[in-house]
């Protein structure tokens, strides 16, 4: 049986956020029953662990998540495929093997966990240039492409702001650019893919 993708692993998820909080609750008791006339050891047991806690929510996450995009890459070549086009997106590395139609996934959220597959298993791709409004109040701040695996679907944005931009501001175009190359790239590993698992079969 096909293990289904799964985009967040709620243990790390839970670990991530909460692991640093409990550190210093432990750090804020541990100074109340210890150094209430503050000294070193106050500032040790209190701002130590807070300043280590923002440090990791900030840098944390996205050094563990370069670390597992490149082991994905290492695994990718090891395994004899091609990286025909990677995809650093945020939060998210789509990596594709066009010619052998295998595609890699590493997810922020679930690190632990890489993914190669063939792209057969790519049910649909497509791209949404995220526009709203109309008239002059017509534009987008967050152009993805997105594609969905065993009914999981998987967004990768390629233009994120905060700010809304015009449709024909050159940021949504290279967006929206980036986004139809790679839906094209998918669906062409996907034609790929098909064609060899019918070759296999006839052999």
């Amino acid at each position: 049986m096909e293990e289904k993708i799964k985009k967040v692993n709620l243990l790390y998820l839970l670990g991530y956020i909460f692991v640093p909080i409990i550190i210093c609750a432990l750090g804020y008791a541990l100074c109340y029953f210890c150094f209430r006339d503050g000294g070193t050891g106050a500032v040790l047991t209190t701002m130590v662990p807070s300043i280590l806690a923002v440090v990791w929510w900030i840098f944390g996450g996205s050094l563990i998540f370069r670390k597992k995009t490149k082991e994905l890459e290492q695994r990718f070549n090891a395994e004899g495929y091609k990286r025909n086009q990677t995809f650093y997106g945020r939060g998210k590395t789509v990596v594709l093997d066009i010619e052998k139609g295998m595609l890699g996934i590493c997810f922020f959220w679930n690190p632990c966990q890489t993914y190669i597959l063939p792209a057969t298993r790519v049910e649909k791709a497509w791209v949404d240039d995220g526009k709203m409004g109309s008239g002059f109040m017509e534009g987008s701040s967050r152009v993805s492409f997105l594609f969905t695996i065993d009914g999981i679907k998987v967004r990768v944005d390629t233009f994120a702001s905060n700010q809304r931009f015009r449709m024909d501001d050159k940021r949504i175009l290279t967006g929206i650019s980036k986004a139809d190359m790679m839906v094209q790239n998918i669906n062409e590993a996907k034609a790929h893919s098909e064609k060899n698992s019918t070759k296999k079969t006839e052999k």
